[in-house]
């Protein structure tokens, strides 16, 4: 423990903060201002954006309330956390939403001002929480945020309900100094994000800075906190989001296979922001198509594979419903298609904001007649830029569409990556077709666009206006080969089986089952999918070193097909528990396709898994007391 004059810092491991307001109070930059200052200082990181259900609900009441948890620790971590170490709470109705989730004993940082009769009675409250003594089982700060931002910023000339919209600066300042963060790179973004409106950057300034200073010499707090930086592999490392991880991976994949990469997408939250992304990169030869809704983004996209391009659409589980008589078209079609799903909280509009993991059985089924197709996950935010690669390494080798799940919390949520080197990611080979690959039976030579690759059994891809490899294609069945229309009831089935074999055969060029089992005779086995990896993992963690429980772990990567192995090491183990965030889907797959007892663990309340809920799974499977 190192002191000042007048406060002591404290060395801690790791912290969990959670900043929440009104969806006005700007809790979200907040947080990310906050994420950014650790960063900085090398911590280890993630990040839970919890977004209000309404585009703007009444300002003050429990529905608008937006909230954002980062976790910042001195080690590897894989989560936002159980529950927060701090809330910074700037309303009633923040301190309300949140307070079932704070562990007694915790510390709530209040916005004291907001707490009048006309906030607490739109908050649902009786009696103010403040003097009533029922957060007593609480260390409790009451600040007034509000009118010393408004105090600071008269100098500047601010009017006070301008000066009002600073106080989330105020909080970030103050949590800054209880956490020593570094407020300078704050200040110098601040400049360069309202170079335009300097009136702005100085409000908030200098609130940043009185929220700075307030934590020093108010003497409210008996010390403030320090986090050392994490360990890190040697590198080059970035805050990246999911939505961002995956843009960057569908440009590397691009850049990999030498094709010209086209996004054709509708807007639709969580997704949108893939679409933002890759808009700004046309330095590296992207097109982006924002469509007039989801069947001409997806169309478009086929339009692009047909040319010769990488072509992607973007969407959540609403768009997935409309593109699916389109996917079926590009599975008829056999060319290289991604669609992205950035899963939500459904059906129909559900909860937009909101994480779910219910799409899988859309993606596996959610099409008429016999139409499989690849499917890939991501687990982590970082992740998706190593799965929008080898989504797009299937689609291109195997001529198929590939669909790529994300979902809101990996979409949102952030970690630190390190850059990879270029000359580490794969090589994607397009193999476009150069030349006739038939003789007809005068002797001629001709192009037949369903002849197949013997191993993969891809058909060729042969863009427009290369001479001598004119073709048509269409949505109707093709025949076997000459790929001219066909209606005979016995290519129809044959066809079908080579469509059907050529994704199955996937299996022997992806990865065997990563199984994590350091005995190789765990007493269970817990098997996931997707963004339920953090949780899974640290809970799987916390049973072997804390309750000395042998327990084995598997997260899937490859949904369709399974990897070659999978059911080999599944028969070894009498428990296995499946945590997904929905009704029990890959459940569902796991045993239909290998008939073993496994038991669901579901939740669908828009949030992520905490370790906390696996861990106590977990034990209650192996009989123990949680």
């Amino acid at each position: 423990m190192s002191t000042t004059e007048d406060h002591p810092t404290e060395q801690i491991d790791q912290v969990v903060v959670r900043f929440a307001g009104d969806s006005g109070d700007g809790m979200q930059l907040t947080g990310d201002r906050f994420t950014s200052m650790s960063a900085v200082l090398g911590n280890d990181m993630a990040t839970f954006p919890d977004f209000p259900a309404e585009i703007r609900a009444p300002a003050g009441t429990m529905a608008g309330v937006s909230a954002f948890q980062v976790h910042i620790s001195d080690h590897d971590i894989l989560t936002p956390g159980d529950a927060p170490n701090v809330l910074v709470a700037m309303n009633p109705a923040a301190l309300r939403a949140n307070l079932g989730i704070m562990p007694k004993g915790s510390t709530l940082i209040v916005n004291a001002d907001a707490f009048d009769d006309r906030s607490l009675t739109k908050a649902g409250y009786q009696e103010n929480p403040l003097t009533d003594h029922s957060l007593s089982a609480f260390t409790v700060y009451e600040v007034p945020m509000t009118s010393i931002t408004q105090e600071v910023c008269k100098e500047a000339g601010v009017k006070p309900r301008d000066a009002e919209r600073s106080k989330n600066f105020f909080a970030l300042g103050l949590v800054s100094w209880l956490y020593t963060r570094p407020i300078d790179p704050t200040i110098e973004w601040i400049t360069k994000r309202f170079a335009d409106h300097p009136q702005v950057g100085e409000a908030n300034t200098r609130a940043l800075r009185a929220g700075y200073d307030f934590g020093e010499t108010a003497e409210l707090f008996e010390s403030n906190y320090e986090v050392r930086p994490a360990h890190f592999e040697p590198g080059e490392y970035v805050n990246i989001t999911g939505n961002t991880a995956l843009a960057w991976g569908l440009i590397a994949a691009a850049r990999q296979a030498g094709l010209p990469l086209f996004l054709g997408s509708y807007p639709i939250t969580p997704a949108s922001d893939i679409l933002h992304e890759l808009s700004r990169r046309k330095e590296f030869g992207v097109r982006t198509f924002q469509a007039e809704d989801e069947i001409a983004g997806v169309g478009a996209a086929i339009g692009a594979a047909f040319g010769g391009a990488l072509g992607v659409t973007t969407t959540s589980g609403p768009g997935l419903d409309l593109k699916s008589e389109a996917i079926g078209l590009a599975i008829n079609l056999e060319l290289p298609l991604l669609i992205v799903d950035v899963q939500r909280g459904g059906p129909s509009t559900g909860l937009p904001t909101k994480t779910e993991q219910a799409d899988l059985l859309q993606a596996m089924y959610g099409r008429h007649g016999e139409a499989p197709l690849p499917i890939v996950a991501a687990k982590t935010p970082s992740h998706c830029f190593a799965a929008a690669i080898e989504a797009t390494r299937l689609a291109v080798k195997y001529r198929t569409p590939v669909i790529l799940l994300s979902d809101g919390y990996l979409a949102n949520g952030a970690e630190p990556w390190r850059l990879p080197e270029v000359a580490d990611l794969p090589v994607i080979e397009p193999n476009f077709a150069t030349e006739p690959n038939h003789t007809e039976a005068d002797g001629s030579s001709a192009y037949w666009p369903y002849v197949r690759d013997p191993e993969t059994l891809a058909r060729p891809w042969a863009p427009p206006g290369v001479p001598g490899l004119e073709h048509r294609i269409g949505g109707l069945e093709k025949a076997d080969g000459s790929g001219n229309v066909s209606y005979d009831g016995l290519n129809h089935e044959q066809m079908v089986h080579l469509r059907a074999a050529k994704v199955a055969g996937i299996a022997r060029d992806i990865p065997l089952t990563a199984l994590d089992d350091p005995s190789g005779a765990a007493e269970m086995l817990v098997i996931g999918w997707g963004s339920t990896y953090g949780a899974i993992l640290a809970g799987v963690k916390r049973m072997r070193a804390r309750r000395g429980r042998d327990v084995a772990h598997i997260h899937l990567t490859h949904l369709n097909p399974f990897p070659a192995d999978l059911g080999e090491i599944l028969a070894r183990y009498d428990k296995i528990l499946v945590p997904e965030l929905n009704g029990g889907q890959l459940w569902r797959m796991l045993r239909a396709e290998f008939l073993v007892d496994a038991t669901a663990l579901s939740k669908m309340q828009g949030t992520p898994f905490r370790p906390v809920e696996i861990e106590e799974a977990i034990l209650e499977m192996l009989g123990g007391t949680t």
